[in-house]
């Protein structure tokens, strides 16, 4: 059962604005990654209809190597009450930073803390966000990329757990398919059908080319605030409705050994307590965008918050028809996700999570009300979190 803690967090906190930058292609970007990110909480801020000095808080995740505390001085805040930066290779904190940024204006630590994150290949290099999470054990045994890890997990969901393939196919498919109506996505005007799915090079078994993530050059950023706020701002609010982060038993730092090892990460126990603490429950969702790193991983998410059986039948969900925002059931990645839009670690999936809530969407789901967003999946770390039209996610419920 949810505590009363617990039902304390729930709708405390709201998103009131958005922004993002122009997407580049990685090792593009005319500026620099605090550059990008002060862009992006700015338009974040015009978003909301609100002066960025009174921005008092950051938090982002996954080595983003732009604090907090200088970024408040680039855009000449009046004061810094929180900062804070979740631990953790992957992507797996993106729901994480947003749980922090929405316990913090919950809990009178500050009023107004933007979720951000920035990363161009000049100032970070690439890959920097698993860079230090490849132990020897792994890179004695010719492992270096998240790649040949997933691949390798993903592999043992196929052949062991009998999921089909074409789960996967159908997520990547989805994406592409959603990315063509959104003009700022890198595969706009560029449709991928399943002939040239299937025709097209492997990467690392079992992934395909257009299974896995672009990396970008951009930003984006979140402006978190209480509830009892929110009429301050422009626009409608996306209520926090629920939050999870953490790292099951014989996870965390990866040693190849976890006994759940085709799992995505979310663990039964930290699964229940989103629903419990969101007050939803899996059939009240209505959209969903979840990270792929790697679609495979992305299909083990599904899975594991009980959005899709597991098996042979996790395509009676996982099937095309189904995932996109025309008569499907389940919607994903409604502006293309990491692999169609473009990715910057993953906060652009934390964007339309929102934006099916607030509008703007390019692909909007008519009358949401419960917007799911899953974090990086078999991360060391791993976060997702609800957002919501209602406060108390009772217009979720039958």
């Amino acid at each position: 059962m949810t505590t009363a803690r617990e039902a304390r967090f729930r709708g405390a906190a709201a998103v009131v604005g958005v922004g993002e930058t122009q997407l580049y292609r990685r090792g593009d970007s005319p500026r620099s990654s605090m550059q990008l990110a002060a862009e992006a909480v700015i338009n974040a801020c015009r978003d909301a209809g609100v002066d960025p000095r009174q921005v008092d808080g950051f938090a982002s995740y996954g080595h983003d190597s732009n604090e907090g505390l200088l970024l408040g001085a680039h855009l000449g805040v009046d004061e810094v009450r929180w900062s804070s930066m979740v631990w953790g290779g992957g992507g797996g904190g993106v729901g994480a930073a947003i749980n922090a940024a929405a316990a913090a204006v919950a809990s009178g630590q500050a009023d107004c803390v933007v979720v951000f994150r920035s990363i161009t290949q000049q100032d970070d290099g690439r890959g920097s966000y698993y860079r230090d999470h490849m132990g020897p054990l792994l890179t004695s045994n010719a492992v270096f990329s998240p790649a040949q890890i997933c691949g390798l997990r993903s592999q043992r969901m196929f052949e062991v757990d009998q999921v089909p393939v074409e789960a996967m196919e159908a997520i990547t498919l989805a994406s592409y398919h959603h990315a063509q109506r959104n003009p700022k996505a890198v595969a706009f005007g560029k449709p991928l059908g399943a002939e040239e799915y299937r025709g097209s090079r492997e990467v690392s078994s079992p992934f395909r080319i257009f299974d896995c993530s672009r990396e970008n050059d951009g930003a984006a950023a979140l402006l978190v605030v209480p509830s009892e706020h929110v009429d301050r701002y422009r626009g409608a609010p996306a209520y926090v409705l629920g939050g999870v982060q953490g790292s099951g038993p014989d996870w965390s730092e990866s040693i190849e050994n976890e006994a759940a090892y085709s799992s995505a990460g979310f663990h039964p126990a930290l699964v229940e307590r989103l629903w419990l603490s969101a007050g939803v429950t899996p059939a009240d969702v209505d959209v969903v965008q979840v990270y792929e790193n790697f679609t495979g991983p992305s299909v083990a998410s599904m899975i594991d918050f009980g959005l899709c059986r597991a098996g042979p039948n996790a395509t009676d969900v996982l099937n095309f028809e189904n995932l996109i925002v025309e008569g499907g059931s389940l919607p994903i990645n409604t502006a293309g996700g990491n692999i169609a839009e473009g990715f910057v670690h993953g906060i652009n999936l934390a964007v339309e999570a929102v934006r099916q809530i607030r509008g703007g969407s390019p692909n909007p789901v008519a009358e949401a009300s419960a917007s799911l967003l899953i974090g990086g999946p078999m991360a060391p770390l791993v976060s997702a979190t609800v957002f919501g039209s209602s406060p108390d996610g009772a217009a979720n419920r039958g």
